[in-house]
């Protein structure tokens, strides 16, 4: 055992002196985790920003110039008034992703107590925007009508008071999601791609050779890779949250980041096996990156972080509790964002385990098979 555990670390050396001297890998590592995260977490936007409105106003009175007033910065640009011929054009055009048209005479059914139909049309290819804008259109409504309602009668008291209080981010940042989804994505990729580079480098060069002619195991060897791969991305995650996250973007971290390593350890367990499960069915770099980007790309989508998981198709959740990504993406929402500790996070961190040995075993399997082929 005592042997078998020094040829694991000597051949982790190894491999970290190998990552050392691939300045690719290195600055994609450095990339990843750096610039990416910075970029990509203050430059996607989820929240509603600047969006362009039009207006045709038919009826031109007090509660129609209100309305017009209300859409301020830095929710909407200054609302651009055009006449109901120029709707389909501007639309068509792209021009504007709101176009707001109040009827004539809309006051005067509003004091007379009928219903007036006021028209919104969205342009809906931009999906977020579109969701979100026309949320914030139908409050700047009713805001704007129960206030006209109440000019008459200044000691009207609205019978209901809805409160909103946004937890855990309150004041809906999306830089604050944006960074810690792009780490767990990052450390998706990468926990396959250093993992499998580093097999397929070895049988590029012809060191794999070397290996075989020495006394370890193709468990030894893969235990190797996994443990020195696996700590490059715990250093690199550590200086992405504590200089990128917390110190340049400024996100507000709810819980431990000690726990958030400590699972993303686990984590990488199950991604390392299954990068190098994938390396053994490529013969060269290029054929490996093309077989990690559907498994990259399914589970990333799907994992819950990009789109919630209860909007997907039973079957489909059922089927993605067996990625390890699933339970990764909700142990971190749970640790980062929440606050939870090891109390409420253990099924997750257990299930990762769970399949990362069921990975491991089959990564086995197969690495065993490569190097007797090599024989």
């Amino acid at each position: 055992m005592q042997q078998s555990l020094e040829n694991i670390f000597r051949l982790g050396i190894k491999e970290l002196y190998s990552l050392a001297r691939d300045p690719v890998l290195l600055f994609l590592i450095g990339f990843v985790f750096i610039v990416a995260v910075h970029t990509v977490a203050t430059n996607v936007k989820t929240e509603l920003k600047d969006a362009s409105i039009a207006i045709v106003d038919e009826d031109d009175s007090d509660l129609s110039r209100a309305i017009r007033n209300a859409f301020l910065k830095p929710y909407f640009k200054a609302p651009t008034r055009i006449d109901i011929e120029e709707i389909d054009p501007a639309m068509d055009d792209g021009r504007y992703v709101f176009v707001l048209d109040i009827p004539p005479n809309f006051q005067a059914e509003v004091l007379a107590g009928r219903k007036p139909i006021v028209q919104l049309m969205v342009d809906a290819t931009a999906m977020t925007l579109a969701g979100n804008g026309a949320a914030y259109i139908r409050a700047i409504f009713d805001r704007e009508l129960a206030a006209f309602a109440s000019r008459g009668n200044p000691n009207v008291v609205q019978p209901v008071t809805l409160d909103i209080r946004t937890k855990f981010n309150p004041n809906l940042e999306s830089s604050w999601f944006m960074a810690v989804m792009q780490i767990i994505t990052n450390v998706t990729l990468l926990s396959m791609i250093l993992t499998g580079a580093a097999v397929i480098r070895e049988r590029e060069r012809g060191t794999i050779e070397h290996l075989l002619v020495m006394p370890v195991t193709a468990f030894e060897i893969m235990m190797a890779k996994i443990w020195a791969n696996g700590l490059a991305i715990i250093l690199a995650v550590t200086l992405s949250m504590y200089v990128i996250v917390k110190g340049v973007i400024g996100v507000k971290i709810s819980g431990s980041i000690t726990l958030f390593l400590f699972g993303t350890a686990v984590y990488l367990y199950a991604m390392t096996a299954l990068g190098i499960a994938l390396s053994t069915f490529a013969k060269t770099m290029p054929q490996f990156g093309l077989l990690t980007i559907p498994f990259f790309i399914v589970m990333i989508m799907l994992s819950g972080g990009t789109s919630p998981q209860e909007n997907m198709p039973r079957m489909l959740q059922i089927v993605m509790q067996t990625a390890p990504s699933t339970h990764y993406t909700r142990f971190v929402q749970d640790v980062l964002y929440r606050g939870a500790g090891l109390d409420i996070v253990w099924p997750h961190l257990l299930l990762m385990a769970f399949i990362g040995s069921v990975l491991f075993v089959i990564a086995l399997a197969r690495f065993r098979a490569t190097m007797s082929s090599t024989r």
